[in-house]
């Protein structure tokens, strides 16, 4: 049956490096702190190109040690795409701040820099809140428009936070994602673009100051040793195994970026006459495809397509199916200034489809078929 993202097909790929790495762990028996996290810290900080790179126990804690370095709490307003996970907004809301809504461009799913001026405006013209953080996501692999979004930042002087969860690899001419925020964010969830087998995350900053905070705030606010705390923090750290997991995937990394492109490309081509209207690169823009995604035209039936290939052993998922503004847990503790509605209608029109490096052509092309039969009954 094919697999939605087809992780037993990479470990089978990757087995002796993985396999490798894992009995070295096991070898020296530092499971936690081992020399492995240091190289880890060390590697991608040189692939995307920042001054440092902080591993930590996930994404989200990624995203609110950044936040924590800044001192974001109550007060403060911090902008977050309407259409994306929950983690993006869940981590401003756990330290007091009030998360503002913002609207996404349609055919590329990220923030919508106009739409982003305005809302900073009206928080500006109409709120008692300060303006403090943007929380740009690269939605689906590909990088948000950073050059837009910096400048709306400058203008009204305001921190940009790159949630890189699903973006690692990607890149806007040739500058990699991870890099364009003032501090950026990754998570190493086992289905993300460079993932680990549990959880993991990590944190990138140019600056000296911001990553000595983020790792103090990661070990329960440390100072110069384990038992003197200096600050209220968190316990937030990769294990060794999963650091040890992840060098090994690097290895491959590069060539399984080709591959989701490969892929993607014999989607779009194969779907240009379907109907649907298909994800959009930009030019300059490299994606690393952590999904997929396909907008049904509005009336269709999602519901029964899903059921269809899932017949069919086609699985789909649906990412997301609820806007942020409409969670219960912000109810009456945010602000959406416009009703967000773009990512309205995307709830009800997205579609994700199988996708991974070793998804195989036949597979692409087997659920183009099934769809394009489904489309024409």
């Amino acid at each position: 049956m094919m697999q939605f993202r087809d992780l037993g097909a990479q470990y089978a790929a990757l087995k002796d490096g993985i396999d490798a790495g894992i009995a070295r762990v096991l070898e020296h028996g530092r499971y936690i702190g081992g020399p492995e996290v240091a190289e880890l810290q060390a590697r991608p900080a040189g692939y995307v190109g920042a001054r440092h790179c902080v591993t930590c126990a996930n994404g989200t804690d990624a995203l609110q040690l950044a936040l924590m370095a800044w001192g974001v709490g109550p007060g403060d307003a911090v902008l977050v795409p309407d259409f994306t996970f929950f983690a993006s907004g869940e981590a401003p809301a756990l330290l007091g701040a009030t998360p503002v809504f913002v609207d996404v461009d349609e055919r590329t799913f990220n923030l919508d820099a106009a739409k982003l001026e305005e809302a900073v405006r009206f928080v500006e013209r109409e709120t008692d809140l300060v303006p403090r953080v943007v929380v740009a996501v690269d939605l689906f692999g590909l990088p948000a428009d950073y050059p837009a979004i910096r400048k709306v930042c400058e203008r009204h002087g305001l921190l940009l936070l790159e949630d890189g969860a699903q973006g690692f690899g990607g890149s806007i001419d040739g500058r990699m994602a991870c890099s364009f925020g003032d501090v950026s964010t990754t998570s190493f969830f086992p289905a993300k673009p460079l993932g680990c087998y549990g959880d993991g995350g990590a944190v990138f900053t140019d600056s000296d100051e911001w990553a000595e905070l983020v790792r103090s705030h990661a070990v329960h606010g440390r100072g110069s040793m384990k038992y003197d705390n200096v600050r209220v923090g968190v316990n937030s750290r990769l294990d060794t195994l999963q650091a040890a997991v992840l060098l090994a995937k690097l290895d491959a990394f590069e060539g399984e970026l080709d591959a989701v492109n490969e892929a993607a490309a014999l989607y779009s081509g194969a779907l240009a006459e379907s109907g649907l209207a298909l994800p959009e690169v930009p030019e300059g823009y490299r994606s690393s495809w952590a999904q997929y995604t396909v907008r049904l035209p509005e009336g269709l039936d999602r519901d029964a397509l899903q059921a269809a290939l899932k017949e069919r052993g086609v699985p789909t998922m649906v990412y997301y199916p609820k806007p942020m503004h409409g969670q219960g847990a912000f109810e009456g503790a945010h602000l959406c200034p416009d009703g967000c509605p773009v990512t309205k209608r995307l709830c009800e029109t997205v579609l994700s489809l199988p996708m991974g490096p070793y998804l195989t052509a036949d597979e692409v092309l087997s659920a183009v078929h099934f769809i394009d039969k489904w489309l024409v009954e």
